[in-house]
């Protein structure tokens, strides 16, 4: 399997990670310009991720000489670590579902910073207790800084007119429980992974990254039958409606499940150099990639009045600063 040794390339796959998961909504806000609904868009949001991971553990997971193909690791894991790969695939998609919503809500510009924020500080922190590598004095620093961010975020959002708001409270409702669960999903992940996969041999009965991440999305994919049915019977939708989708509907749902899976595989591969708490809050930096395309492309805040301007600056700075910060405790 191919693993990484260089801490430079698993900052660069950490950055990659950033970009991907600060990205791949756009694929649903251009779905729903379509009049698409998130319900219908997500059935090929997990397709895409599904897809994406078992590419990934065929490939990358199974060729060289080093560490333990993804087939040979699937054949001898322990039922305990599979059931817990699963399982954080499953608390993934239901809080992603909920995120999602509340993207359809209150837009990128709100539902990530409040949602992925929270997700950020819960999973960095779970993940350091469970393995305790990098900087905490900066790494704990530069994660308060995009917490600042996110309360600066949903402070301009409030700035808002009534009208362009509708729809807010409920939305950062639903992102604030999504950013609860989705902290708990990666440390639930890497539990289930051999700790220092790149230099030291599998543990028996664990998985190795590929291994792990192809159960994850097959617990994404799963989970998504009974999770996503109950939101669309709740919205009045038939999975006759999913048939009526064109090609270039569904295409661009597989397209953003498996972008963010991508993003997520770059970050598994690069914590065993960086560390699970240093690798997952730098690609949580994706608040500030979505900020980027909320502010500037979807014009989010078109209708803000001036006042708002200044905290919008100011959370573009926290989330650089508390970038730079935990980028420095890897070093």
């Amino acid at each position: 399997m191919f693993i990484v040794h260089d801490l430079n390339l698993a900052i660069l796959l950490c950055v990659i990670t950033m970009l991907g998961w600060g990205s791949w909504a756009n694929t649903q806000k251009l779905a729903g310009k379509e009049k698409w609904p998130f319900q219908l868009f997500y059935w090929d949001y997990a397709i895409g991720v599904l897809l994406f991971g078992a590419i990934f553990a065929l490939t990358l997971g199974s060729a060289g000489s080093v560490g333990m193909g993804s087939i040979e690791n699937l054949a001898s894991a322990s039922g305990a670590s599979v059931r817990q790969a699963l399982f954080s695939g499953a608390l993934f998609n239901l809080s992603n579902i909920l995120l999602v919503v509340a993207i359809d809500a209150a837009g990128m510009t709100v539902a990530f910073p409040v949602g992925v924020g929270l997700a950020l500080v819960i999973g960095t922190v779970a993940s350091y207790l469970q393995t305790p590598k990098g900087d905490p004095g900066l790494l704990f620093a530069g994660v308060g800084l995009v917490v600042l961010a996110m309360v600066l975020s949903a402070l301009a959002y409030r700035k808002l007119p009534r009208k362009a708001g509708s729809g807010s409270g409920r939305g950062l409702v639903y992102a604030i429980v999504a950013g609860c669960l989705m902290g708990l999903f990666y440390p639930q992940l890497m539990s289930s992974i051999s700790p220092d996969f790149n230099t030291s041999p599998i543990r028996t009965g664990m998985l190795t990254p590929y291994t792990g991440l192809l159960l994850f999305g097959c617990g994404v994919f799963l989970s998504n039958i009974l999770i996503n049915t109950v939101f669309m019977r709740t919205s009045g939708l038939h999975l006759a409606d999913y048939t009526r989708g064109s090609f270039r509907l569904h295409g661009i749902g597989i397209l953003g499940g498996m972008i963010w899976m991508l993003a997520l595989c770059l970050n598994v591969i690069a914590s065993g150099v960086a560390g699970p708490a240093v690798s997952y809050a730098l690609g949580q930096g994706a608040t500030l990639v979505a900020a980027v395309w909320g502010v500037f492309v979807w014009k989010e805040f078109k209708d803000a009045p001036s006042s708002a301007t200044p905290l919008i600056a100011s959370m573009f700075l926290g989330y650089a600063l508390g970038l730079f910060l935990i980028g420095r405790a890897t070093l």
